[in-house]
């Protein structure tokens, strides 16, 4: 599976959070200010992972459907991964 550069930046964009929550730690900041960013950058990375897992299911579907075979194991597949990312 290739990676756009939409997907790597989502996560860069989240290495930078997390960056930011650290800095945040490190000045002390209030507790709450540094959850609620600890939470954003648990949502960013919780999105991509869906979005890697849907891009991935929709390739192995095609492919499947083009050779004839059954989809469901990859249906299967994708819903524990995305019940064991949480």
């Amino acid at each position: 599976m290739e990676y756009s550069e939409e997907m790597k930046n989502r996560l860069k964009r989240a290495e930078g959070q997390i960056r930011g929550v650290q800095k945040m730690m490190d000045e002390s900041k209030d507790c709450k200010d540094v959850v609620y960013q600890m939470s954003a950058a648990r949502t960013a990375l919780d999105r991509a992972m869906a979005n890697i897992v849907a891009e991935n299911l929709e390739e192995c579907i095609r492919e499947q459907i083009e050779n004839g075979g059954d989809t469901s194991e990859y249906v299967q597949e994708a819903i524990e991964l995305l019940s064991k990312s949480r």
